[in-house]
């Protein structure tokens, strides 16, 4: 099996999308379709047999446009839709005066007067009604083409609006050629303007709008460059990304960004991954290290290995994650698919009950067409289609801003019903790896220069603890006589002073007094290193798994928020308990295997409870897939193969906040969408039907257009929102 992003070109509403859907799942070899209304993109899962240029015939077929293959780095094209407005906007001004200044007694051009001149007054509008039908000309075409496609859309509704109304002021404009001027005031050229330029305005205003919602993909789309720096046999040579194969030396310099994802053979430097990982401050990096793509050089020159490129980088799989994951739909649009279904049929059906019960009730020709024409053109599919795509476009792009990568939107949808969080203790609650906690310093040197000299004597160990101590090295030192000692630890010679630095033992012939530094140390759960100069103890240094920074901030909010935590290990009883009081985490569940984590979490499952399990991604893939969602802090170089259901890039633990808060928005601003959606169509549909016309409410062709236009804005600037998300 294979899968696809495809652009599709010409899709106005869920009418469309839906029909996309349906025709390309009859076809033989496709296995799944995911349209999109809002990226204008489809997700097609097809077996392997299946040629894109079979695809692209399947979407011809179904009446769209093919618009090619995603591309990550695909231009914008130049638009001009704007300066195509401003045009008509003047002439839809003008001919708002010819048509309308009589009623709202201004001065009336005397050519143009509506009772001296009628012939003028109709040819002039009339012409003036020809450029905006050529403006409008795609919004005709696709409404006819979906038409005898029998998949009518809202282009389908408001090409019949503009058709009937034309055709009748044209009849009308001939009859009066012919002698009847009492027809003039049955002529609706202005309304026929107005719908198209009215259209026109709220598809370029949904459109600059619904472009904010890709945001998140263009920055991530524009990290990497276009460019880099080859290594040849002859020098440095500067070629496009696409020539970079996997394998090639590449070189980047300080104030560059890295071209491919790679690793460094040679030479060290500062970079900034902040666009992945959040981090403000500059990771070191040096030989046998991994770089990502879009990363910048702070200083030095690294030459550095290509290891991927092109989809397979790691930006270009966040992308795609993104992508994928805003093509998915929620459980609720399922509902929302099927009503928009039968929307534009049963609109179809009213406007044409409503002029057949308006000639049988003996009402003029003139009036009963036009409230069928603003019954077609009052009501919104468009609004109906947007409410739930819209919403997941954006919440998925603000929350990969945030560095957190979220697989479909059925995981949105699911963060709003958890009510239990577990988390894994290594590498989740904790750093998984040593780090400095607590430092008793005897000597006449400060802190730093006390954890400068350990640092630079255990830079020459390959012990595991050295690592901790690698952050304090702030200076370079002259190690001298450098030897480890089996069982103690190691000394060595700095200054003329000789050091030592090892374990308890290391001290059993010197006199010990600060036994109770050392009892505290033992207590909190650290490892001891004792510093010895010149035979005198000088400090004592606990070392450890630490809780991470924001780790008790982030368990106290979930449980002001009414979730239920809980620790789940296979760390001892003693060290969990330790860490999960220190947290304050509700329940505390230690020595356990991971398929006992599995067995766990099934357990709350049955029990009706909606879980989140918080792992590392390695050793708890297994938990991760149980729960309801899986959250993992992991590398951002293994997205790709992680088996959660969301990526926390940063490893800040503290993201989950927001996950759920975004996830609880994102449902509530969709029924927010759908009722207003469904409220207007109510609302308005009965009003353009003239239903009450007797208590004075009634709307003509023209505010028809213009309600429309709104309602769809409406969906989207209560989407765009969410783009104002805080913990």
């Amino acid at each position: 099996m294979k899968k696809i992003i495809l652009k599709v070109d010409g899709m106005t509403c869920s009418a469309c999308s839906n029909h996309i859907e349906k025709y390309l799942k009859k076809q033989e070899g496709i296995i799944d379709v995911l349209v999109n209304l809002v990226l204008g993109q489809a997700l097609i899962y097809y077996e392997d047999h299946i040629s894109i240029e079979t695809l692209e015939r399947y979407i011809h077929e179904s009446g769209y446009k093919y618009g090619g293959i995603y591309n990550d780095k695909e231009e914008n094209k130049k638009d001009h839709s704007q300066l195509d407005l401003i045009i008509l906007g003047i002439l839809i001004i003008f001919i708002m005066y010819i048509s309308m200044s009589h009623m709202l007694h201004l001065p009336v051009i005397p050519f143009f007067h509506m009772m001296k001149h009628p012939i003028h007054y109709a040819i002039t509008l009339c012409l003036l009604t020809i450029p905006y039908l050529i403006y409008g000309r795609d919004i005709i075409c696709a409404g006819i083409k979906n038409f005898i496609h029998k998949s009518p859309n809202m282009d389908t509704l408001v090409t019949l609006g503009v058709l009937v109304s034309f055709i009748y002021s044209f009849i009308n404009m001939v009859l009066m050629i012919l002698g009847n001027h009492t027809l003039v005031e049955n002529l609706y050229f202005e309304s026929v303007c107005m719908i198209i330029f009215f259209i026109k305005l709220g598809r370029y205003i949904d459109k600059n709008s619904k472009e904010k919602t890709k945001e998140a993909i263009k920055e991530l789309v524009q990290v990497t460059p276009e460019s880099a720096l080859l290594k040849t046999k002859e020098g440095e040579k500067e070629v496009t990304i696409d020539e970079v194969k996997v394998g090639d030396i590449l070189i980047v310099k300080a104030g560059m960004k890295v071209a491919v994802d790679g690793e460094i053979v040679n030479g060290s430097a500062h970079f900034d991954e902040s666009f992945i990982t959040g981090e403000s401050n500059p990771a070191k990096k040096q030989m046998g290290d991994q770089i990502v793509a879009g990363s910048i050089n702070y200083d030095g020159i690294v030459e550095y290995k290509a290891l991927k490129i092109g989809p397979e980088s790691t930006i270009s799989e966040m992308v795609h994650l993104v992508l994928e994951a805003s093509n998915s739909k929620m459980p609720i649009s399922s509902v929302v698919d099927k009503v928009s279904s039968y929307f534009v049929p049963m609109i179809l059906l009213i406007a044409l009950f409503t002029f057949m019960m308006y000639m049988i009730l003996g009402t003029s020709l003139n009036e009963s067409l036009v409230r069928m024409v603003t019954v077609l053109v009052v009501a919104c599919p468009c609004a109906l289609g947007l409410a739930t795509p819209l919403a997941v476009v954006v919440s998925i792009g603000t929350l990969a801003k945030k560095n957190i990568l979220v697989k479909s939107s059925e995981t949105l949808e699911m963060a709003s019903h958890i009510d239990t969080i577990i988390f894994d203790k290594t590498g989740t609650l904790t750093y998984g790896n040593l780090k400095v906690s607590t430092v008793y310093n005897y000597s006449n040197y400060d802190d730093k220069e006390l954890l400068n000299i350990v640092a630079n004597i255990e830079s020459n160990s390959t012990h595991p603890i050295s690592l901790s101590f690698a952050p304090f090295k702030i200076s370079e030192l002259k190690v001298m006589n450098y030897e480890e000692i089996p069982g103690l630890g190691i000394k060595a010679k700095i200054d003329r002073k000789e050091y030592h630095l090892g374990n308890r033992k290391i001290v059993k012939e010197i006199k010990n007094n600060y036994k109770d530094d050392e009892r505290k140390l033992s207590n909190e759960g650290n490892s001891i290193v004792y510093v010895l100069e010149d035979h005198n103890i000088i400090g004592l240094i606990g070392v450890k798994d630490v809780i991470r920074k924001e780790a008790p901030s982030t368990i106290k909010r979930l449980k002001q928020l009414g979730y239920k935590t809980i620790m789940l290990t296979g760390d001892n009883e003693v060290t969990a308990k330790m860490i999960g009081k220190e947290l304050g985490i509700d329940d505390i569940v230690s020595n356990v295997m991971p398929s006992e984590k599995t067995n766990y979490i099934q357990k709350l499952q049955t029990q009706g409870k909606k879980v989140v399990m918080v792992g590392d991604g390695i050793n708890d893939a297994p938990s991760l897939a149980t729960a309801n969602i899986g959250i993992s802090l992991k590398s951002s170089t293994d997205i790709a193969s992680n088996s959660s259901n969301v990526i926390i890039t940063n490893d800040h633990i503290n993201c989950i906040l927001t996950f759920l808060n975004m996830g609880k928005r994102t449902l509530k601003n969709i029924k927010q969408n759908l009722f207003w959606a469904f409220f207007y169509n109510l609302l308005m549909i009965p009003l353009a039907m003239g239903l009450f016309k007797e208590i004075g409410l009634e709307i003509n062709p023209m505010i028809a257009s213009a309600s429309m236009m709104i309602s769809s804005l409406c969906v989207v600037f209560n989407a765009l929102r969410l783009r104002n998300i805080n913990i």
